[in-house]
């Protein structure tokens, strides 16, 4: 039976339990995503989410309610002048579990717990993309088009040599290819 079982104990003491709670939502709130068990996401979830709806109203009151559970100034401030601004207007709900499989060592069921408002790939909010631009050549207005008239007869008669260079080695690796 479960009588009066309110809350999973988590296989510690008390002391212990708080700590490991209160560490675990302050790399939370500043990291916005942490992986961690099951178990462990869940005893989480209903810890850190009364911090945030306190964050909610900026008071010194609650500002030293937090403080009090989380014990971190840096977290205390990214909670309240970070995270409150973007879940002003969601009424509860502020994280998400994702199953993620099982631990290779003892085979625990690990998951990623993350704050809703900040997961942008579910919430369908790309980070500001650049629009691909193409590299095209850019053309010289400058310079007038050449004419075949311009061109002289000598040169003719270079790119016709050079086309002959060009036509002996072919057919000397045709034969090569023609033998093997």
């Amino acid at each position: 039976m479960r009588h009066g079982k309110r809350f999973n104990h988590l296989s510690r003491k008390a002391p212990h339990r708080k700590s490991m709670l209160s560490n675990m939502a302050s790399s939370l709130i500043i990291h916005k995503k942490i992986e961690t068990t099951v178990a462990k996401a869940k005893a989480l979830r209903t810890y850190v989410e009364p911090l945030i709806t306190k964050s909610k109203s900026d008071t010194t009151h609650s500002r030293r309610q937090v403080f009090s559970l989380l014990q971190d100034k840096n977290s205390v401030n990214e909670l309240f002048n970070n995270v409150s601004e973007k879940i002003a207007d969601r009424p509860g709900g502020y994280t998400r579990i994702i199953k993620m499989g099982n631990r290779l060592g003892d085979n625990a069921e690990m998951c990623v717990i993350e704050l809703v408002d900040y997961n942008l790939l579910l919430l369908g909010e790309e980070k500001d993309k650049k629009t691909k631009s193409r590299r095209r050549r850019r053309r010289k207005t400058s310079q007038k088009p050449v004419d075949d008239k311009s061109i002289t007869s000598k040169s003719k008669d270079e790119k016709s040599k050079g086309d002959n260079n060009n036509d002996k080695k072919n057919t000397k690796k045709d034969k090569k290819d023609k033998e093997s």
